[in-house]
């Protein structure tokens, strides 16, 4: 499908749908693509909101986590929206957590697929040789458990992310913050409903990560998804939304 890509007062988002929103948030090296299969299952169902997150373009003293929870907050005052449904994977994931202790009053439920939070095996602290395009492949296919679903089109879009400095430099600030800001002393005050839907396979976010969750978030499920890496909702689309929608109908 085709997605539309609007822009509204200094936000860019993806919006289809009408109905209770489900607003999802996408990781570090993710685009709003990687929604692509969630977007088309539940459109016709709910109001699926997708905001790119601004991690190129916040001022390098000021990128890290709490910054993208704080833009979160200002695009969901600006459109409006009473309580959503987070859907987070990996930073977004993660941005979601920091927004849901800030805001809860604004957080009916959360899906958490391969979030950071508390622990994660990130591309590492650089990227010695994001010259070489079979190395940024790769790591690409590192997020996967079937390196094919690592498309040369993903791969060339994260080969040109990390060679422009700009970004790049972005990039590491932003992993840097998400390591910092481990979560595992704050969770536990989050109380609306939590389903983690997890790649058995996440060599990112391992599955220890998944069970450590579910022991710290007091209202949570843990669903496992074999053969499956990192972004369960683009590698395992079917098994995702299979997951996904019994929780929603549950939250009606």
């Amino acid at each position: 499908m085709d997605l539309v890509l609007k822009e509204e007062n200094g936000f860019k988002f993806i919006d289809e749908g009408e109905g209770e929103v489900l607003l999802l948030l996408h990781g570090l090296m993710g685009a709003l693509s990687n929604w692509e299969h969630v977007i088309e299952k539940f459109r016709h169902k709910y109001r699926v909101v997708i905001p790119m997150l601004p991690i190129y373009d916040l001022p390098l003293l000021t990128t890290g986590v709490k910054s993208l929870s704080k833009y979160v907050n200002k695009f969901i005052n600006y459109k409006k929206f009473d309580k959503v449904i987070l859907l987070g994977n990996s930073l977004g994931g993660h941005v979601g957590l920091i927004y849901a202790l800030a805001h809860p009053e604004h957080v009916k439920a959360m899906v958490l697929t391969g979030s950071s939070g508390l622990y994660e095996n990130a591309f590492g602290g650089s990227f010695p040789r994001r010259e070489n395009y079979d190395f940024v492949k790769e790591k690409v296919e590192f997020t996967f458990y079937d390196p094919a679903t690592a498309t040369k089109e993903l791969v060339d879009e994260v080969f040109e992310t990390i060679n422009d400095r700009n970004r790049v430099i972005r990039i590491l600030a932003m992993a840097k913050s998400a390591i910092r800001h481990n979560m595992a002393k704050e969770v536990h005050k989050i109380t609306v409903p939590v389903s983690l839907i997890w790649g058995k396979n996440d060599k990112i976010t391992p599955p220890d990560v998944a069970v450590e969750f579910s022991q710290l978030l007091p209202n949570s499920e843990l669903h496992w998804i074999d053969k499956c890496g990192h972004a369960a909702m683009m590698e395992r689309p079917h098994e995702f939304n299979e997951l996904l929608e019994p929780f929603l109908e549950k939250l009606k």
